[in-house]
């Protein structure tokens, strides 16, 4: 369902590669193998016989619960990439994620102070990168991960000369 909060009429969003959910897949998968594999240091202790108090079936649940929640997390990525939007106006940039808690993110061009581009080994594989825009309040910077390089690049020049324009008007 959505709002006209979360998705004005009218706009026609553009969505990020999907490559982009390999990149979200390696972070997933390493962050799950540390955080299980931690986990299991009880699970190990107890069935070594170190520390003989903790129960046997906790040690075996809390692993087993974060796994189940990993999978979960799994099943939901390609649906978080895919729900990544953004779109290009007149006076300001669009930017939507989110599946259960959608948000819709207005950056006016007159209050961008810089654009800046970043990409991980993984992204850079790919061909990917992700755009940072900073904005002249602190807390509202905003990024769009997964955009193809060239599309990455095109972005910033247009975004930044938009920005000077906005600015120069002032």
């Amino acid at each position: 369902m959505h709002t006209e909060a979360i998705d004005p009429p009218g706009i026609t969003w553009l969505r990020v590669s999907p490559k982009y959910v390999t990149v979200r897949l390696a972070g997933w998968a390493l962050g799950t193998l540390f955080l299980v594999a931690v986990l299991c240091l009880p699970l190990v202790l107890v069935l070594n016989g170190v520390w003989q108090t903790f129960p046997l079936w906790l040690a075996v649940a809390i692993p087993v619960v974060m796994l189940l929640l990993a999978l979960w997390r799994l099943l939901l990525i390609p649906r978080q990439v895919r729900a990544i939007g953004y779109a290009e106006r007149e006076d300001d940039l669009l930017i939507r994620r989110g599946i259960f808690f959608q948000r819709t993110l207005v950056v006016p061009y007159g209050r961008m102070q810089y654009v800046d581009i970043g990409a991980g080994p993984v992204e850079r594989g790919l061909g990917l990168c992700t755009l940072k825009l900073h904005t002249a309040s602190a807390g509202t910077s905003a990024e769009i991960p997964g955009l193809p390089a060239a599309e990455g690049a095109r972005l910033r020049e247009q975004l930044s000369a938009r920005g000077e324009a906005r600015l120069a008007g002032l």
